[in-house]
């Protein structure tokens, strides 16, 4: 899984992890029983402090993502299916909620930051929907 992060995002870095690896569940990205790059891998690959990245991974688990194998590493858990689309609108709308409040912090009215928004999605898509 290639993680990466953006430090000039109000969301901090472990957060940031820790959503990636939750829409990568959600998409199918991840599968279940897949195991995660190991904290050093993480960290080195990003540049980052391991204890981010270990913060990620404990809270992960913490909140049933992910499950810790002793001596072999962490392991993404089966989620159930019944709730899949309520836990992706979810996972979604609080990186919306993130994204609402800075808009509202900087005065940034409705109809402008929903453009933003789609110019956003249109390039990350390349342009396919």
């Amino acid at each position: 899984m290639l993680f990466r992060h953006d430090i000039h995002s109000g969301v901090p870095i472990y957060r940031q992890l820790e959503e990636q690896v939750q829409r990568g569940v959600l998409s199918g990205t991840l599968a279940a029983g897949e195991k995660l790059p190991t904290v050093r891998e993480v960290a080195a690959e990003l540049g980052v402090n391991p204890m981010t990245v270990s913060k990620a991974y404990s809270h992960l688990e913490l909140e049933g993502w992910v499950e810790r194998r002793r001596g072999v590493g962490l392991f993404v858990r089966p989620r159930p299916t019944v709730s899949e689309d309520e836990e992706r609108m979810r996972v979604l709308s609080a990186s919306l909620r993130e994204a609402a409040f800075c808009a509202m912090q900087m005065g940034i009215p409705l109809g402008e930051a929903l453009r933003v928004f789609e110019r956003q999605y249109r390039e990350l898509s390349n342009g396919e929907e």
